[in-house]
C-alpha cells in the first residue's frame, strides 16, 4: 500500500509539472496570436517597440516555444528529485531547473533587441543596406541552413535528445547546482536553435506560422528518432528558400515590393487632412484694417 501511494504521488507530481508547462505554453501562444492580429507593427527590426516591450514579447515567445520542447528534460529532472523526496533525501523543486533554463533564453532577448537596433541604425545610414535587405535576409537563411549540418549543431542536439545522460553527466547538488544545470541545458539548446530565432528577423518576428514550424521542428529534433533526417530537411529548405530570396527579395514576407510601398505611402497621405494643419480665425478676430483696405479697393474698381 505504501509503495502504491508513493507511486501515485510521483505520478501526480509529474502530471502537475507537465500540466503547468503546457498551460504556460498555451497562455503564451494565446498572447502571441492576440498580438499578431490586434497590434500594428512597423517594418523595422525592432517593430517600433521599446526595449522592455520587445524583450517581454521575446520572453513570451520563448515560453511558448521552448517549454514544450524542453518538457522531456524537465520531467526527467522532476522524476529524480521526486524519488529523492520520497526516500527522505535532499531534493530541489523543479522550478529552479526550469526557471534558470528560461532565464537564459530570456537573456537572449536583450541580445536580439541590440541586434535589431544596430540593424535599424545601419539601414538608416546606408541606402545599400536598405535596398538589399531582402538579399541579406536570404543570406541569413542560407547560413542557418548550413549550420544545421555542422558538428557543433550535432553535439548540442545530442545533449538535448538524451535527458538522463545529460543529467547524470552534469549533476550538481543543491539549489545552486540545479540552477547551474538549468543554465547548462539552456546553453546546449541555445547552441541548437539560436539561428532558428535569428531568421525571424527576415521571416517576421510575429509570423505565427513560422513560429509554429520552428516549434514543431525543435520538438521533432529533440524527441523523435528521425532527428537527423529532420535536420537535413530543415537545412535543405532554409538553403533553398534563402537562395530564392537572394535572387527574388520580395519572396520574404518582411520585404515590401514597390507597389506595396506606394500603397503605404498613399495611405499615409490620405490620413493627412489639410484641415488638420489649418486654423480658421473667428469672425471677431478679422483685422479691421484689412477689411477697410478691401472696401477701398472695391470702390476704386470701375
Amino acid at each position: 500500500m505504501a509503495d502504491a501511494a508513493a507511486t501515485f504521488r510521483l505520478s501526480s507530481d509529474r502530471g502537475l509539472i507537465l500540466g503547468s508547462l503546457l498551460t504556460l505554453s498555451a497562455a503564451a501562444w494565446a498572447v502571441l496570436i492576440w498580438q499578431s492580429t490586434e497590434m500594428n507593427y512597423d517594418m523595422s527590426l525592432t517593430m517600433g517597440l521599446s526595449a522592455p516591450v520587445f524583450i517581454a514579447l521575446w520572453v513570451v515567445m520563448m515560453v511558448a516555444i521552448m517549454y514544450p520542447t524542453a518538457a522531456p528534460m524537465i520531467m526527467s529532472f522532476a522524476r529524480i528529485h521526486s524519488d529523492r523526496r520520497e526516500k527522505g533525501q535532499p531534493f530541489v523543486p523543479t522550478w529552479v531547473f526550469a526557471g534558470s533554463y528560461m532565464l537564459l533564453w530570456s537573456a537572449t532577448g536583450m541580445v536580439a533587441y541590440g541586434l535589431a537596433v544596430a540593424g535599424d541604425a545601419l539601414a538608416d545610414e546606408s541606402s545599400w543596406v536598405m535596398d538589399n535587405a531582402g538579399r541579406l535576409g536570404g543570406g541569413l537563411l542560407i547560413f542557418a541552413g548550413v549550420y544545421q549540418l555542422t558538428p557543433l549543431k550535432t553535439i548540442c542536439v545530442s545533449k538535448c535528445r538524451t535527458p538522463m545522460s545529460f543529467l547524470m553527466n552534469s549533476w550538481r547538488e543543491g539549489l545552486g547546482g540545479s540552477f547551474r544545470m538549468g543554465l547548462g541545458h539552456g546553453g546546449y539548446c541555445l547552441g541548437c536553435c539560436w539561428l532558428l530565432f535569428l531568421i525571424l528577423f527576415p521571416l517576421g518576428m510575429m509570423n505565427i506560422g513560422i513560429l509554429a514550424l520552428i516549434t514543431l521542428f525543435i520538438f521533432v529534433e529533440k524527441t523523435f528518432p528521425m532527428a537527423r533526417q529532420a535536420s537535413y530537411l530543415a537545412a535543405a529548405s532554409l538553403i533553398a528558400f534563402g537562395a530564392v530570396a537572394v535572387f527574388v527579395p520580395d519572396a520574404l514576407p518582411t520585404v515590401m515590393d514597390d507597389s506595396s510601398m506606394e500603397m503605404v505611402a498613399m495611405d499615409d497621405v490620405d490620413e493627412m487632412s489639410p484641415a488638420d494643419d489649418m486654423e480658421i480665425a473667428p469672425a471677431g478676430d478679422v483685422d479691421a484694417g484689412g477689411m477697410e483696405m478691401d472696401e477701398t479697393m472695391l470702390e476704386e474698381m470701375p
